[in-house]
């Protein structure tokens, strides 16, 4: 079957490639209608997600005025918010063809300054509360096996980093769909004290 017969018509396919995404693709053209350029749809879903103004997690531990101690367990999490966890949804419009992006943090990567490896946390973590006494965060947590007294400022200066997942679909012809990610991050300062033994 000739490609002009499965469209309903005649007319050519041709392959798209914008530049600015590296995004390839193909699009049909009826005969007596000029091949203008087709606007790509990831570039709108990105320029829907720029208008989300995604920022990095919103920490609300460790924060600079908690207490810390070596060998305790950490627990980590964050605020969540449309702009620093999402979802966050928006629609970018261009020549007749909408496109809706969704946002959502699919993980946070927390580098917590002491040198060791990054912890990663598929969710925003688990708040603590004070009936948890000692225990260790059931999904989001890290132990500090030493002091941040010999760090810059007595502290150690980490950062967590959000990944956002934004799925895109087109709401109007043609029909499309897409994936992509970006990341944003917040940095954190943290006091780690000895524990003190008075005989």
């Amino acid at each position: 079957m000739q490609d002009g017969e499965r469209q309903g018509g005649e007319g050519a396919v041709y392959q798209v490639l914008c530049t600015g995404t590296g995004r390839v693709g193909t699009v049909w053209i009826p005969s007596g209608q000029p091949a203008e350029p087709q606007i790509d749809p990831e570039v709108l879903a990105r320029r829907a997600a720029d208008s989300m103004k995604l920022v990095g997690p919103e920490i609300a531990s460790p924060r600079a005025a908690g207490r810390y101690v070596v060998g305790m367990p950490t627990w980590m999490w964050v605020d969540e918010s449309p702009t620093t966890f999402g979802p966050n949804t928006a629609t970018a419009t261009t020549g007749g063809v909408s496109v809706t992006a969704t946002a959502k943090v699919s993980s946070i990567r927390w580098n917590m300054g002491d040198g060791t490896e990054p912890e990663t946390c598929d969710g925003p973590g688990t708040e603590y509360q004070a009936s948890m006494g000692k225990a260790k965060s059931p999904d989001c947590g890290h132990v500090y096996e030493q002091a941040s007294t010999t760090s810059k400022g007595g502290k150690f200066h980490g950062s967590a980093t959000a990944t956002w997942t934004i799925d895109w679909k087109v709401t109007g012809a043609p029909a499309a769909a897409g994936q992509f990610t970006e990341v944003r991050a917040t940095r954190f300062s943290v006091a780690v004290h000895e524990v003190q033994v008075v005989n």
